[in-house]
């Protein structure tokens, strides 16, 4: 007989993971700012150089030192990192999580990224709810797609062990 943790472990870190994404999603932009931190602690501006050579568009805006400021860029990439690493977490611990539940591979990874890109979307509705923050399918798809190679990851390292296994 399992333990309760070997049973439910990982979806309990799932579960941590979300719940953090939740509370982060219910402050507002002026919460949750870095950009007073950095100005304070990195007022030398490193890699200002490179930093002031990107220009791109996301979601609809510009994204680059001239349009925004440097400490925004330096926010905005610390904020996309922040998507990307906690899906990516995400996505690993539901998909080992549910292994025991859902045995089909094939549709344990079909479930497990739908569900994940419908979190992601509930996320940013929820940030809608917020106020003073932008929704973007554009975030979506990037959690989406952070939660999708974090899934494939487990399943290659996973094909791996029970090759080696053999």
């Amino acid at each position: 007989m399992k333990t309760f943790m070997q049973r439910y472990g990982w979806l309990l870190l799932a579960l941590v993971v979300i719940a953090t994404l939740f509370v982060s999603s219910s402050m507002t932009y002026q919460q949750q700012t870095s950009v007073p931190w950095l100005e304070r602690y990195f007022s030398n501006k490193p890699f200002e150089a490179q930093i002031s050579r990107l220009h791109f568009t996301y979601a609809g805006d510009v994204v680059s030192v001239h349009a925004i400021g440097y400490y925004h860029v330096v926010e905005f990439f610390m904020r996309k990192a922040a998507h990307v690493s906690t899906y990516f977490l995400i996505g690993i611990f539901a998909t080992l999580g549910l292994r025991q539940y859902v045995k089909p591979t094939w549709l344990r990874t079909v479930l497990t990224v739908l569900s994940i890109a419908g979190l992601a979307a509930l996320d940013e509705f929820h940030q809608m709810l917020t106020g003073d923050r932008q929704p973007t399918f554009d975030d979506v798809a990037l959690d989406t797609v952070a939660a999708l190679v974090a899934i494939v990851i487990v399943l290659i390292v996973q094909a791996f062990w029970r090759r080696k296994r053999r």
